[in-house]
């Protein structure tokens, strides 16, 4: 029956006449937050953040006047089996005019433009035994985002699907089968949710998962800036801007993933496929002649006195049929190619490498600071997430604990991004990314900054205000600032 009224609920939701309805009583409802909390949900809430990964995460025990977990719309059982949740997420964005000198074909449109965005997902999930697990989710997506997700390496909408003419048919997001193997006698707590359902786990132990999941589901994560349900909204800051991980269009990919946890450390390895093209929706299935190798150490401890703290280091090597900039630019130059097409220059079996930095750091019982470093080659085409070759973010992260509403949250964020030499001569010639060209380039990091609010309504409804500030949109010192207003919807079932 549970199963029943998710599905209905999320298909109503997916009307966006009836959306605005929602959002309309979410804002008569968050006004009369302001002055009544609302009864709280003793269940805890399906995070977006893997729950398998929460030991790791938090390194301490939490302190009383940390957020409690959101709850959901239905309680889910500590002890069953089988898993049944889902999840909606409704975004309206927005800008208004801003100054251009010029625009081309992958340019952030310099005209008011508004959109939409809805993704809704069915988890559900079987405890094989107590140590196996698997799970399986379903998911669409609609929406085309501003501009159809062109013009910006930071674009503002994690949800939205690069490719607008993928439509919103459901698809298969994970199929993954999880076992954990015990190293020692004594567990640790692990809060149930649709990405683990294992309530305990060994202090040490291996963890091994294979089939069909995202990468940044396990790697690169980060507590303050991880979520586009609840948290930050833009690409750069959700996920390291030059971590160009191994996905499809729609950010999944099959892999084998191997991880070692003890109490204060982890280590883990994922050999995963790659899209045939650049931002492709087909994977190429041959690993031999494309693959991505990802590894990262994290770890966990109080780098201040009794507050929590983690810092991870991660790297990966790409292998696939990826385009030199260089090679695209001598053939323009040389008068071979009419404009430059990195597209003209593939060559299977090129490599694209990559290192990040990655940290929060808790700094009260309400705020935690966090901040990403990344870097990437940038002599082969961007081919799988967003077109940045270096990033640097900073940020923090607050519960509404400071003011009695534990279950709101606030963020701020500074994000620079930045692109490879060769990276910047392409497009000043004219060439085309996959998100990125507007017929010439004045070149200049791309800064965005973001800010949040998000307040818990009842159960597992939240709405949120969002904020983005980006000058230089895809690094063109001619074109901007914008400022992109937004609203989210939230609910957890």
């Amino acid at each position: 029956m549970k199963l029943k009224w998710i599905l209905e609920i999320i298909l109503t939701l997916r009307n966006k006449t009836r959306l605005l309805i929602c959002a309309g009583v979410a804002v008569i409802l968050l006004s009369a937050a302001a002055t009544h909390t609302f009864a709280q949900s003793p269940q805890r809430s399906s995070l977006t953040l893997p729950p398998a990964q929460a030991p790791t995460t938090l390194p301490a025990a939490p302190t009383p006047d940390e957020p409690e977990a959101p709850a959901t719309i239905f309680p889910h059982s500590e002890s069953s089996r089988f898993w049944i949740s889902g999840q909606g997420n409704f975004i309206f964005q927005a800008h208004g005019t801003f100054p251009a000198a010029y625009s081309g074909t992958n340019s952030l449109k310099d005209t008011p433009e508004a959109d939409v965005s809805d993704l809704l997902t069915l988890y559900t999930g079987v405890e094989i035994s107590p140590t196996t697990e698997f799970l399986f989710d379903v998911e669409s997506t609609g929406g085309h985002g501003l501009s159809d997700a062109l013009g910006l390496a930071g674009f503002t909408n994690l949800d939205v699907v690069r490719n607008p003419d993928l439509g919103s048919t459901p698809y298969i997001a994970r199929a993954m089968l999880h076992k954990v193997v015990s190293l020692s006698s004594d567990t640790i707590p692990n809060e149930r949710g649709p990405l683990g359902l294992l309530t305990t786990l060994p202090a040490r132990r291996l963890e091994f998962r294979f089939g069909k999941f995202s990468l940044v589901d396990f790697f690169d994560v980060n507590s303050p800036g991880s979520d586009s349900h609840l948290q930050f909204l833009n690409w750069t800051v959700d996920n390291n801007g030059a971590y160009d991980y191994a996905a499809d269009t729609r950010g999944y990919t099959f892999a084998a993933m191997a991880e070692y946890d003890d109490r204060a450390w982890s280590v883990r390895f994922a050999e995963a496929l790659m899209p045939k093209v650049a931002n492709g929706i087909n994977l190429d299935f041959d690993p031999a002649r494309a693959r991505s190798e990802n590894a990262e150490f994290e770890l966990r401890r109080n780098f201040l006195p009794r507050r929590a703290g983690v810092v991870r280091v991660l790297t990966y090597v790409n292998h696939a049929d990826m385009g030199s900039y260089r090679e695209a630019i001598n053939a323009y130059l040389a008068g071979t190619d009419p404009v430059p097409d990195v597209t003209r220059h593939r060559q299977q079996g090129r490599i694209k490498y990559g290192f990040g930095g990655n940290f929060e750091q808790a700094l009260t019982g309400w705020l935690t600071a966090f901040g990403r470093w990344g870097w990437d080659e940038g002599a082969n085409e961007s081919f799988a997430y967003t077109e940045v070759n270096g990033t640097i973010q900073l940020g923090a992260g607050a519960s509404g604990s400071l003011w009695r509403r534990k279950q709101d949250r606030a963020g701020a964020v500074f994000i620079t991004n930045g692109i490879s030499g060769d990276h910047q001569r392409y497009l000043a010639l004219g060439g085309l990314g996959f998100l990125l060209g507007d017929g010439g380039l004045r070149y200049g990091r791309e800064n965005i900054v973001e800010t949040y609010y998000t307040a818990h309504l009842w159960r597992g409804v939240f709405v949120s205000v969002d904020l983005q500030h980006i000058n230089n949109p895809g690094y063109n010192r001619d074109r901007g600032p914008v400022l992109v207003p937004g609203f989210r919807t939230h609910f957890d079932f």
